[in-house]
């Protein structure tokens, strides 16, 4: 572990290892994302509502009790002293958010003084604090930091609080955090931030997602990360190792700055590719197209030769803001895109906010479920808020009258829901055509998003009711195997080669080629140059990821014969071993 060291010393290099989530070197000065006070909101509350808020607060309390818990679990790894000690102080927040002074004192003063959570927080800490300071007794008065720690992370979790704006940063910040959710990543501009590793995540979560979009190194998942380091300390992150330097060594930045300069000749040299098709050795065509995360990824699609956006996450619409984007905003946002594409064809997902995605809206609209996976999002939460809908709907219509645009329902499990979406689209249609506002004509067409194995299993329904299919194989895998993307905890069981997870592809693509419908993969795995043999062995002709992976899985196809990789997809799809699917799949990728 490293220590302060006295002035004049030399650091001392510190490797910590975590999960590497989007790959690349970055090398900076260390920003530390601090933990600490917010501004407090304080209102009365309504009689009606007090009980609700009462929930909210237990809700609050309850997902600190969550985050503590990683961070204890986290710390197992450290040096045996440093975990005791850090597990005790885990154990004593623990105690203060379950039936303690402080709790009771907040529920108290909510329903007696009718006010929010934050500031009956804020206030029950306040007397606490004077209370101790009151005792002359020192070790009291050194507790009162901690109990100040406990209700800064409940009022954190009641404002669903976002950290600052990264683009003040000066270019080639490292930002390291406990955590970073999906809005805080939408904050960071690649111009000035080089990467960034936090302690909590998983590889499969959509914070990482959105770092390989950005094209931004990072780690996650990092034990100790926040220890002894300060604002300005050196610091190497190692997205294609999992790695994350604190204050290396001269020798150590001179191999990691040159590791930096090879990989930037390696994705120069990738760009000859983006004017050849996507085509295999036996001349079988595949179209490749970006996932978009946000309107700035637009660049990096046309860079990389993208064929179209074949899966664009409306979600950063409603990211890092307490209020709705009406219709027009949410069109003029959909028209730059549809346009900048170029006529080429453009997949809009409707807003899939909820889970991991709470946007700053539903704060106290919708108390947060015990498993956010599984509770109120995407095409539910749509269906919930039908107005919510019918505007992004009406949106779509519209931008679909500047270039072709498809309509993709995430979360379907039943014929039904695509049914009533599809009503929608309809009535939309026809009160935009009774204002005169143009919209796309012929109505476009609406796809499923097959991420639950409920869509899977029903293929062969759900293909009579849509026009195209998209496989989320990040979702699909996370719930055929009961695994959260999101935890570092359970992030070496995530696994999309998984036997039943390969088998619900096969049943999807199966069901669209035999009702002749388009089918495409925009989960990870497309990505992934590892897995493209297979996905094409087993029928797909269409994938969709981060821009800047449109090169390598260019190249892939390019060297790859399809006869080939179906005899092996076949082999493959006959085991009933992970390992030995990973085995024979990469012993084709060596070979073929």
């Amino acid at each position: 572990m490293k220590t302060d060291s006295p002035p004049g010393a030399a650091a001392v290099s510190r490797t910590l290892r975590g999960l590497g989530v989007s790959p690349g070197i970055a090398i900076g000065p260390a920003h530390i994302v601090e933990s600490g006070a917010v501004r407090v909101p304080e209102y009365a509350l309504q009689a009606d509502r007090i009980d609700a808020e009462v929930e909210r607060f237990a809700d609050a309390c309850s997902k600190a009790r969550r985050q503590i818990r990683k961070l204890k679990t986290k710390a197992l790894v450290l040096p045996e002293s440093a975990s005791e000690e850090i597990g005790i102080l885990m154990d004593a927040h623990l105690a203060m958010l379950t039936n303690s002074r402080l709790t009771r004192g907040v529920e108290r003063r909510i329903r007696e003084e009718a006010i929010n959570a934050e500031a009956a927080v804020q206030a029950e800490i306040a007397v606490i604090a004077e209370t101790f300071a009151a005792m002359g007794d020192a070790y009291l008065a050194a507790r009162v930091d901690d109990v100040r720690e406990v209700g800064r992370r409940v009022i954190r979790a009641l404002m669903r609080h976002e950290y600052q704006a990264f683009s003040l940063l000066p270019p080639g910040t490292i930002i390291l955090a406990e955590e970073l959710t999906p809005a805080d990543t939408a904050l960071i501009d690649p111009r000035h931030v080089a990467g960034f590793a936090t302690v909590l995540g998983g590889a499969e979560g959509h914070t990482a997602i959105m770092a390989r979009s950005l094209g931004v190194p990072a780690v996650l998942g990092v034990a100790g990360l926040l220890t002894g380091v300060r604002h300005g300390t050196q610091v190497v992150v190692d997205g294609i190792n999992g790695r994350v330097v604190i204050d290396p060594t001269p020798e150590e930045l001179a191999e990691y700055a040159r590791r930096r300069t090879e990989r930037q000749k390696e994705r120069e040299k990738l760009k000859t590719l983006k004017r050849l098709p996507a085509v295999t050795r036996d001349s079988t065509s595949v179209i490749l197209q970006a996932n978009l995360e946000l309107p700035r990824d637009l660049d990096n699609a046309l860079d990389g030769g993208a064929q179209g956006v074949g899966l664009l996450r409306t979600e950063f619409m409603f990211m890092n803001r307490d209020d709705l984007p009406d219709e027009d905003e949410q069109y003029g946002l959909l028209r730059a895109i549809v346009e900048g594409m170029g006529g080429r064809p453009v997949t809009a997902r409707t807003m899939d906010v909820g889970g991991e995605k709470l946007a700053g809206w539903m704060t106290g609209r919708y108390t947060e479920p015990a498993n956010p996976a599984l509770g109120l999002r995407a095409i539910r939460l749509g269906l919930r808020e039908p107005k919510l809908l019918e505007t992004q709907l009406a949106a779509m219509l519209r931008a679909g009258a500047h270039g072709p645009l498809r309509i993709l329902l995430p979360m379907i499990c039943s014929v039904a829901e695509v049914q009533t979406v599809r009503e929608m689209i309809a009535t939309v249609a026809r009160r935009l055509r009774r204002r005169g506002v143009p919209i796309a004509d012929p109505l476009p067409p609406v796809g499923v998003m097959v991420e639950v194995p409920g869509a899977a299993l029903s293929a062969d329904a759900l293909s009579y009711a849509a026009d195209f299919f998209a496989i989320g194989t990040n979702d699909l895998t996370q719930y055929t195997l009961a695994i959260d993307r999101g935890d570092e905890q359970v992030a070496s069981l995530y696994d999309p080669l998984h036997p039943a997870v390969l088998r619900l592809i096969q049943f999807t693509v199966e069901a669209a080629l035999r009702a002749r419908i388009p089918v495409s993969v925009c989960g990870e795995i497309a990505g992934d140059p590892r897995h493209t043999a297979l996905l094409l062995g087993l029928g797909i002709r269409e994938l969709s990821m981060a821009p800047l992976a449109i090169p390598v899985v260019k190249r892939r196809i390019r060297a790859m014969d399809l006869m080939e990789a179906t005899r092996r997809a076949r082999v493959i799809m006959d085991q009933s071993d992970s390992g030995r699917i990973a085995a024979l799949l990469d012993d084709f990728n060596a070979t073929a």
